[in-house]
């Protein structure tokens, strides 16, 4: 189980499936983990366009925003950064954390990760975690991938990096998109050796 006296960096990026980093903070701050999140600027687009909603740019809104879409109100710890400050803790090698999940990471996120280059807050706190050894998992959104695609995800991840492609199982006999979504979730926070998310796991035949 993760050390809760260490917090955990979430990034979201620009691809389409906003709803895999809603679920995962849903169940991060139900057992009480305490986040550190850093949203993109192309989020901002992304919510507009899947949900029509407008996600506040200022910190302290944006952390009851993500309470209010994820439905927890009070537990755990929430603290939002805005996407250009370079300047934050988590941009910081020295700054003690659990590792970073970035979900869903777009191709841009991964492209530029897999050369070295960080033009926001959430691509350098990533890069942090490469250079540290510390644990970064990235959960692509795309389809297909193309040549470039997979040649950037497999130098990420024979840098360390753990990749977690949003590729559903069907073994647990899901009933609802909640459950498609909270698989890939689960097995995203496996990585990181957290298990707060009710999934029917496989028991063999």
């Amino acid at each position: 189980m993760l050390n809760h006296h260490k917090p955990l960096i979430l990034g979201v990026s620009g691809a389409s499936g906003l709803i895999y980093a809603v679920r995962a903070l849903k169940f991060l701050l139900a057992a009480d983990h305490e986040i550190e999140l850093v949203a993109s600027k192309a989020t901002h687009i992304v919510w507009q366009a899947e949900q029509n909603i407008r996600m506040p740019p200022e910190p302290t809104q944006q952390e009851q925003f993500w309470r209010e879409q994820a439905g927890v109100e009070t537990a755990g710890k929430l603290h939002c950064h805005p996407w250009g400050d370079v300047g934050a803790n988590i941009a910081s090698g020295s700054f003690r954390c659990s590792g970073m999940i970035v979900m869903p990471c777009s191709m841009s996120t991964v492209a530029k990760l897999a050369n070295g280059l960080s033009s926001d807050l959430l691509e350098r706190a990533a890069d942090v975690q490469i250079k540290e050894g510390r644990k970064l998992v990235l959960v692509p959104r795309e389809t297909p991938f193309s040549l470039i695609h997979l040649r950037n995800l497999t130098t990420l991840a024979e840098a360390g990096v753990r990749i977690v492609p949003a590729i559903p199982a069907w073994y647990h006999n899901p009933q609802t998109i909640e459950d498609l979504v909270d698989f890939i979730v689960a097995r995203t926070l496996d990585q990181l050796d957290i298990d707060c998310v009710p999934i029917k796991r496989w028991q063999g035949r």
